[in-house]
């Protein structure tokens, strides 16, 4: 029999230390895993680089760590739904590699499979080139897109087993969690409705538990 991976909220805030990469799935305040950045809050930690697909708005998901001054670094895809962040990065506070969107994915999904990187034409002649390796293959020119990956990825799921099996449901409660839950060394998933073992169809289940670590109780 496995063992259940679930942990007390108290386990859950001893894994976060100063200077940790942390990855956060969710989107522009949309299904964010607030109990586990409720974690992050309570650990005290700083100087944090945060892997996420926006900074949420002030005051709500990953806004919450910006807020309380625990970023100092973030690779994401936009960040103007939050004018802490911008004011944070014109002072020097913060620091911002911005990626497009569908790039920052496959960046994540290279991190959660162990590949290096991706190749991709986006970003070709722009700010996004600048610093990166230009490969050609076949005689056509690739941007390298290294791979993501963070020490703990913190995601949410509609339902999870107590082995880590997880769910979703909709497309805002996906909003980039399943990747994000696979590019940590370490991960650990807060869940809406947690499952008996063997009451999740397996035909359900986008995340096998094999990438999950922990679940906060």
């Amino acid at each position: 029999m496995e063992t259940s991976k679930v942990r007390a909220i108290e386990t859950i805030i001893a894994q976060f230390k100063d200077g940790q990469t942390l990855a956060i799935g969710g989107q522009t305040a949309t299904f964010m895993p607030e109990r586990l950045i409720q974690c992050v809050l309570d650990s005290g930690v700083r100087h944090l680089t945060v892997y996420s697909i926006d900074s949420s708005d002030p005051g709500v998901g990953v806004g919450r760590l910006i807020d309380a001054g625990m970023v100092d670094r973030m690779i994401t895809t936009h960040v103007g739904t939050n004018p802490v962040t911008s004011a944070k990065i014109n002072s020097g506070e913060m620091q911002v590699e911005l990626c497009p969107m569908g790039s920052f994915i496959e960046r994540v999904r290279c991190g959660g499979l162990g590949l290096g990187g991706v190749l991709t034409k986006t970003g070709l002649g722009t700010l996004v080139e600048e610093g990166k390796q230009l490969v050609t293959v076949n005689g056509e020119t690739y941007l390298l897109e290294t791979a993501l990956r963070a020490d703990i990825a913190l995601t949410r799921s509609r339902r999870a087993d107590p082995i880590g099996n997880l769910a979703y449901r909709g497309s805002s409660g996906r909003a980039s969690h399943p990747m994000i839950a696979t590019c940590g060394a370490r991960s650990i998933v807060e869940c809406d409705h947690l499952c008996d073992l063997g009451e999740l169809p397996p035909d359900e289940v986008e995340v096998p538990g094999l990438f999950i670590d922990m679940i906060l109780a």
